[in-house]
């Protein structure tokens, strides 16, 4: 499953969003219902992922760490205390609660941006800093795989 595009919708009073339709006829189509919703690990955003997919991501996670390890224990800890579970509304809507919010920076304006088989839920304004941050997209693949040799 994977999901294409970038999409703005705003969130109501209650913290209520519309799922874009686009992703929701993805969902459709792969029979989830179930969503998760969860603090990114490297940026102000937060990332919304089916289910299964969640469910995947706690396997691998888990296969990597031994439950005697305190250390251990506190990632998985930490890597789960902020994600919940959601579904989706019988008009597509979906909620994030306020500390979500306040995580993510999102005051009004959501940006949804597909990621593979996850959705990043960003702030509008946020989103458009950090993708116009760095050297241009061109030249960061040009250094990431421009000494390959693909001929």
């Amino acid at each position: 499953m994977r999901f294409i595009g970038d999409y703005t919708a705003k969130t109501d009073a209650k913290g209520r969003v519309f799922l874009p339709a686009q992703f929701r006829r993805v969902l459709e189509a792969e029979d989830e219902v179930k969503l998760v919703l969860r603090n990114d690990l490297f940026q102000n955003c937060l990332v919304l992922c089916p289910e299964s997919v969640w469910n995947a991501e706690l396997d691998d996670l888990k296969s990597k760490l031994n439950r005697y390890n305190s250390k251990h224990q506190m990632i998985w800890r930490r890597f789960v205390a902020n994600a919940e579970l959601v579904e989706l509304d019988s008009n597509g809507r979906f909620l994030i609660g306020k500390r979500k919010l306040e995580f993510a920076g999102i005051k009004s304006e959501v940006r949804f941006l597909a990621v593979d088989e996850r959705i990043e839920v960003w702030d509008k304004d946020a989103l458009e800093k950090v993708l116009n941050e760095g050297e241009s997209l061109g030249q960061e693949i040009e250094n990431l795989l421009g000494d390959e040799t693909a001929f």
